[in-house]
């Protein structure tokens, strides 16, 4: 009857465990996700405005303007940008990684408690006994740099067997009860000869991970140098296209002037009516010019400000942005070859090959380790005591009266090894691909660098040849407007003397902000930073 009803339990727990339905209420998710907001699409709907023909205010004057230099940006760049403020957590998580996989060499506590209860059955029902043992087992177990490993034990086992005392006859005489004390201390250790011995060895991962947060360093650095001069270029850019649009404004203002002397003499009976015409045109297209004007310097504004991300200056906010470092063209005398040879010195990219290298190297000597024979020695130790009383027991064990050890070897040699020289071919191969990587990265460097500095050069002599096509476009614009005054020119003719007038300041403009900019491109080149201001980052701890 009770194996029936013990069966019946063991099958009711059975069916209940299969027919358990999962939650479907999601309770689970600490983020629901209505099926709507992935399955449907919704529509865009713009509000059409009241009137279409509703012309742009060409010169309207800034509100909220805030006047900047480029040292202020750079500093609310760094203090600021979210590029910067995610890279900067990055060496504290790999601090701690490394931190984590050192923690595989901390000791351990460990304790059993064991209660034992056995009626031992027999044949003849006199001899049946009942064994109650109740075992307490503490220690401390010591990884070792080595590969070994170091356990210290305690076991204090307290035993009582009872049962019946029978005479010969099988005439019960009653029953006894036998209590003994057990305590035993055991030292062991174990030790690896071969495969996983050494501290080389045991260390490999905590090494493998430092040479990673060493890659983090790097990398952070070099995001800290690219926000920077991304924000240096940004700065420049802003600055041209500010002076863009003053261009593109007076070329119109000009234009407009143009108009109302052309309206002036047609009105005199100086100039045909189609001149009126021709000159009113050219307004119109110069209105275009401003419009595009402002939403370049609106796009860099923007850029800007998310750039430097500081409050009450968002994206959205409509602070205007007034660059007010102006360009400071200054020629260099440039040896390409110290320069280049401190560019491979400085980047990032190198120290970052140099130290996968070293991880690569590591991980060929782990993997010649592995391809060893497992051959490990273990030594255990013990000291025993026995006792009808605990302390008596004690006193016996500590006293060495009954001691044992056991000395032992074991050997485990793979036979065909496949895994461990495939893996240790795979580290071999990889080390070589990256000193390719390296040298690829060598001639990269030095090409980016070649490059900055032709390109440096370059723009100088177009800063040269913008001033001068600059000088020379005004001259042309006067002379076409007096010739216009004495009937010898169109108004056609001033008009496009004007705007190659206007052209040739713009390429002026970019020449002289493409010269910064190349500056800023040689010194990231170079890994480095423009300005006297050092810059040294810290890890942001959250």
């Amino acid at each position: 009857m009770k194996s029936l009803i013990l069966m019946l339990l063991l099958g009711m727990s059975i069916a209940l465990a299969g027919c358990e339905e999962f939650t479907k209420e999601e309770d689970f998710l600490d983020v629901k996700v209505k099926p709507e907001q992935t399955r449907e699409i919704k529509t865009l709907k713009l509000e059409e405005k009241k009137d279409p023909n509703e012309g742009a205010e060409v010169n309207k004057p800034t509100q909220g303007e805030i006047k900047l230099s480029i040292e202020q940006c750079r500093a609310m760049t760094l203090k600021n940008n979210l590029d910067l403020k995610v890279q900067l957590i990055e060496p504290a998580i790999a601090a701690k990684q490394v931190s984590a996989e050192e923690a595989k060499f901390e000791s351990s506590f460990f304790t059993n408690l064991t209660y034992n209860n056995i009626d031992q059955p027999s044949v003849i029902v006199q001899q049946a006994q009942q064994y109650k043992s109740q075992t307490a087992d503490l220690g401390v177990q010591v990884p070792l740099q080595t590969g070994g490993t170091v356990k210290f034990d305690l076991a204090d086992n307290r035993t009582n067997v009872t049962g019946n005392i029978f005479d010969q006859n099988g005439k019960s005489l009653g029953k006894y009860s036998n209590v003994s004390y057990t305590p035993t201390t055991t030292f062991s250790i174990s030790q690896p000869l071969l495969r996983g011995a050494g501290k080389r060895m045991n260390t490999y991962s905590i090494r493998v991970l430092e040479y990673q947060r060493h890659i983090t360093d790097a990398m952070t650095k070099l995001e800290v140098i690219r926000v920077l001069a991304n924000a240096d270029r940004g700065y420049w850019r802003l600055y041209a296209a500010r002076k863009e649009l003053e261009v593109r404004q007076q070329e119109y203002e000009t234009a407009k002037a143009q108009l109302e002397q052309t309206r002036r003499m047609v009105l005199l009976g100086e100039k045909a009516a189609v001149e009126e015409t021709r000159s009113e045109a050219g307004v119109a297209e110069r209105l275009d010019g401003i419009i595009k004007a402002k939403k370049e310097l609106e796009d860099r504004q923007r850029e800007l400000k998310q750039m430097m991300n500081e409050a009450g200056l968002g994206i959205d906010s409509p602070a205007v942005v007034v660059p007010m470092t102006e360009p400071d063209p200054v020629r260099y005398e440039i040896d390409k070859e110290r320069l280049t040879k401190s560019a491979v010195e400085n980047r990032m990219e190198m120290l970052e090959v140099e130290l996968q290298l070293a991880q690569d190297s590591s991980a060929v000597d782990y993997y010649k380790n592995q391809m060893l024979p497992l051959v490990a020695l273990d030594y255990t130790y013990n000291m025993n005591g026995i006792g009808t009383a605990r302390s008596d027991a004690y006193d016996m064990m500590f006293d060495r009266t009954s001691e044992s050890y056991t000395v032992g070897m074991n050997l485990i040699v793979p036979l065909g090894n496949q895994a461990a020289k495939n893996r240790l071919l795979e580290a071999q191969y990889r080390k070589r691909q990256r000193l390719f990587t390296k040298e690829n990265r060598r001639m990269q460097i030095q090409t980016e660098v070649l490059g900055a500095i032709e390109q440096l050069e370059a723009n100088w002599q177009s800063i040269l040849a913008g001033r001068q096509n600059s000088i020379l476009a005004g001259r042309l614009y006067e002379a076409e407007k007096r010739q216009f005054v004495v009937g010898l020119r169109t108004a056609t003719d001033v008009l496009d003397a004007q705007a190659k007038f206007a052209n040739a300041q713009s390429t002026e403009i970019s020449a002289l902000t493409e010269y910064e900019i190349a500056q800023v491109d040689l010194a990231y080149a170079t890994g480095t930073l423009l300005g006297a201001t050092k810059v040294r980052w810290e890890p942001n701890v959250p």
